[in-house]
């Protein structure tokens, strides 16, 4: 086995197999290459192609091993290293969608759950909203050609034939998992704060003019609040998103090290 793999194109076939489990992670955790309304079967084509280019440079300089325990750990190292890059990416989508929770719930959308053909799940209005405008704003600022130099930036920082050290990755992740809630808050900050000050007026008029149903007046009130605020802040949101990115591939990068 061992003389098949390093006989096989020199061994660049052992080499694309590790290219492909550094790669294959961002089609199950980073944005937009992981939503579901891709098949799998276009989710792997486009992994082989992108892990056939990007294969050459990776293999510079590196001697893949013929053995199949230390290739065996070595696609393992891979996958981490490859998860730990998508992870930190995917954290920016994870902010949004807690972000546009926080929007169905206090405005009552919450109410109107449908299905959600970015991930597959039951959402709110406003959740689907912020999902596809997420994307497009992805798309728009190059995020997906962020992510392919990001993880063909990891081969230099990682070498093919070297692991991540497994503290620093744990630690990098555990840091930007845990500046999702504060993230959020940024993202839909003036829209809640409106809600609020909406709430607190509609209980002042219900202590004045208690005959006056506040329930059947309040909620859609503030569901044209809401309407109004998220179309104001959108464009601060797409500025926000933009930055985030470039700062969460920069994050990704610097949290691997070689072990």
């Amino acid at each position: 086995m061992a003389k098949l793999l390093s006989s096989l194109v020199g061994g660049q076939l052992a080499g694309f197999v590790l290219v492909l489990a550094r790669v294959a992670p961002l089609f199950i955790v980073a944005p937009l290459f992981s939503a579901k309304v891709i098949p799998a079967r276009v989710k792997g084509i486009i992994a082989v192609g992108i892990s056939i280019g990007l294969t050459p440079i990776a293999m510079q300089g590196q001697h893949v091993p013929g053995s199949v325990i230390p290739l065996a750990e070595l696609v393992i190292e891979g996958i981490l290293t490859g998860l730990g890059f998508a992870f930190s990416i995917a954290v920016l989508f994870a902010a949004i969608d807690s972000a546009s929770a926080f929007v169905d719930v206090i405005s009552g959308f919450s109410f109107g759950g449908v299905i959600d053909p970015m991930n597959g799940g039951q959402s709110g209005v406003f959740a689907q909203f912020y999902s596809v405008v997420g994307v497009v704003i992805f798309l728009v600022i190059g995020g997906d050609a962020w992510l392919l130099r990001g993880i063909a930036r990891t081969f230099q920082l990682v070498p093919l034939t070297s692991g991540p050290r497994i503290d620093s990755l744990v630690g990098g992740a555990e840091q930007v998992f845990s500046t999702v809630f504060g993230s959020a808050l940024e993202i839909v900050a003036p829209v809640l704060l409106a809600m609020l000050i909406t709430d607190v007026a509609f209980g002042v008029v219900s202590r004045v003019v208690p005959q006056l149903n506040v329930f059947a007046v309040g909620f859609p009130t503030k569901v044209v609040v809401s309407l109004l605020l998220v179309g104001a802040t959108i464009p601060f949101a797409a500025h926000w998103i933009s930055g985030q990115l470039s700062s969460s591939v920069g994050a990704a990068l610097e949290a691997l090290h070689v072990a």
